[in-house]
Parts: C-alpha cells; structure tokens; sequence
C-alpha cells in the first residue's frame, strides 16, 4: 500500500502536541481509524480535519473521548441534513 496520503501518527502527535495514547483513544472508539503497515502506524489524510477538531475539542476544551464522540456524531447529523436540505431546495426550484 502506498504511504502518499498517509500521515505518521507519531509526526501527527509530534505536530499537534498530542499523545499517541489519545489518538489510540480515538482509534478504540471508532472516531478515526489508524492503519498498520509493517508495525507503523497512520492515518490517512482524509481524516486530518476530524484529528484537529478532536484534538482541540479535547485539549482546549477538555472534553472526554465520549463527549468528542457525541460531538461528531451532531456535526455529522448536521452536515447531512444540509445536504439533505440543499436537494429538497434544488428541487424545488426545479418545480419553479
């Protein structure tokens, strides 16, 4: 598997001033996914945004894994009822 759009955990942590047993947390609660590729570990790039509002969420705002999880889970039910909305006004307009 190629590694171009992967990001080491441990750069990840590095950058962010993170600890690798928060992103582990993350990863065990089904909020990210870490992928192994002979015994290292990443995250692909696609998940960068969820990791730095994780990773503010709990660090500025000190809020737990759960509460992060919730959280998400809101934003996610928000985003796909914009979209949602977006269609039903497209077809509406349609109907015009």
């Amino acid at each position: 598997m190629e590694t171009n759009n992967l990001i080491l955990v441990d750069q990840l942590c590095s950058n962010y001033d993170a600890d690798v047993s928060f992103i582990n947390s993350l990863n065990d609660h089904g909020l990210i996914e870490i992928i192994v590729l002979q015994n290292i570990k990443y995250i692909s790039d696609a998940q960068l945004k969820d990791i730095e509002r994780a990773i503010q969420f709990h660090y500025e705002l000190n809020i737990n894994i759960e509460g992060i999880g919730v959280i998400s889970n809101l934003l996610k039910q928000i985003d796909d009822l914009q979209k949602e909305l977006i269609i039903a006004r497209n077809k509406l307009e349609l109907l015009d």
